[in-house]
């Protein structure tokens, strides 16, 4: 049990072992107690410096479309890592197969924020003010989940978003890791 936990959580042994103490063998209450405390680990590393890191390229089949990414850690031993070369490759499929224009929220620029809120706004004029600030919410999540890398559902895992996975990558190394930026090349755009 305490590997299976292992393998789904990314957690280390002993915390496996103590949060199924905890919860008396429930493996369902041990993932979501792991998920609790890992967080709270993940936002202590997220402070630290990442300096070293990949840059990696991948050319989609047919060679039509190309993604240049850097992906950062604090260690090159991280970044050598199969795992973590894994992980950025699958990065790159996500870029190559999404299109996102941003790696995070806070890079979208006030501007385009401003001209969606107007678009979902004017959709729904005629309402009331409650349920039009709800709407144009919900539309400002979809346009993140549609612009932003880390807002987007993972590609092999639709279930989950990027920003999930890199979390889960935080908690198996436990190192901070950063998608720092990527270019997406086209052909004929």
């Amino acid at each position: 049990m305490v590997s299976d936990l292992r393998v789904k959580t990314g957690a280390g042994l002993l915390d496996c072992q103590k949060a199924l103490k905890e919860t008396n063998g429930n493996v369902e209450e041990a993932i979501t107690l792991l998920r609790k405390k890992l967080g709270s680990k993940i936002d202590k590393l997220s402070a630290r410096a990442a300096k070293e890191g990949l840059v990696h390229s991948y050319i989609h089949v047919g060679g039509k479309v190309g993604v240049l990414i850097e992906v950062n850690s604090e260690t090159d031993f991280v970044a050598r890592n199969d795992a973590f070369k894994a992980f950025v490759n699958d990065l790159c499929l996500q870029i190559a197969a999404a299109s996102p224009l941003y790696v995070s929220r806070d890079q979208v620029p006030e501007a385009d924020l401003a001209k969606e809120r107007d678009i979902a706004a004017a959709a729904v004029a005629g309402k009331p003010p409650a349920v039009v600030q709800k709407i144009v919410e919900g539309k400002l999540e979809s346009y993140y989940s549609a612009v932003c890398l880390l807002d987007q559902p993972f590609v092999k895992t639709p279930d989950k978003a990027v920003k999930d996975m890199l979390t889960e990558q935080i908690a198996k190394t436990g190192e901070n890791i950063v998608v720092r930026r990527f270019a997406r090349f086209q052909l004929g755009s």
